[in-house]
This record gives C-alpha cells, structure tokens and sequence, in this order.
C-alpha cells in the first residue's frame, strides 16, 4: 500500500485552519478554492468535485476536535482502498503546518493522488498564505 505523507506550512492561525478543515461541507470555499469547485454534503459523505472534472464521494471517517484532526476515506470501482487524514499542529499562534497522509491502493494510482494532493497543497497555500518554513 502506498502511503504518501504532504506537511503544508500555513500563515495562519491553528484555529483557523481547524475551523476551515473541519467544515466538511465547505471544502470548495475555504480549504482549497480552485482545487475543488463544488462540494455537496450527502448525509455523513460529501460529493466532491475538482477543477479537472474528477468527482469523488468522500466518507467522513472522524473529526477529532480535541486533536484537530479529520479522516476521511474514498470507495469507488478505481480505488481499492484510500484512507486520508488531515491534523492542524501550531508551529506559533500565527502559524501552523497541516500533515495530510493519504493510503493508497493500487499503488499504480499513488503518483496520481500525489500529483493531485500537491494541486490540493498549493491551493491551501493561497487561501491560508505560505509559511517561510
């Protein structure tokens, strides 16, 4: 199984990455604009869509107040398994790094999911600005 593991740098609060990632149903508006254009809430699941027309629906797993982490997880015909989990640290109270590891299986579809993950990470940075980390 591929694991692939992204620390994002962000010029902002804790708090307000929590409040942004925590939003299940909001990922389109505040986590990642641009990245994800449309996001609909679907019960515990969330239909997303992505700039490049991909759709998947995402199943929240967890979301852990206390440690400010969220998990979330994929099935479809594509992906055999795919578990994410994304968890806010404070570098300071101005700053903080989001760590967002994504298991993956095919492994042949893991350098896709990086390539997209990465889309995904500058599109935080833009919202949230980019530590000098």
């Amino acid at each position: 199984m591929a694991s692939i593991h992204k620390e994002i740098p962000l010029d902002a609060s804790p708090n307000d990455i929590w409040d942004a990632l925590r939003d299940f149903g909001a990922l389109h508006t505040r986590l990642v604009p641009g990245f994800v254009t449309d996001t609909k809430l679907d019960g515990n699941a969330r239909i997303v869509t992505f700039a490049n027309g991909t759709v998947a629906r995402e199943t929240l797993v967890d979301c852990d107040d206390g440690r400010m982490r969220l998990v979330y997880a994929i099935n479809s015909d594509r992906v055999k398994h795919y578990s994410a989990s994304a968890q806010v640290f404070a570098d300071d109270d101005a700053r903080s790094r989001l760590v967002w590891i994504v298991d993956v299986l095919p492994n042949e579809i893991a350098p896709y999911v990086s390539s997209q993950m990465d889309q995904g990470v500058l599109a935080m940075q833009k919202a949230f600005g980019r530590s000098a980390a």
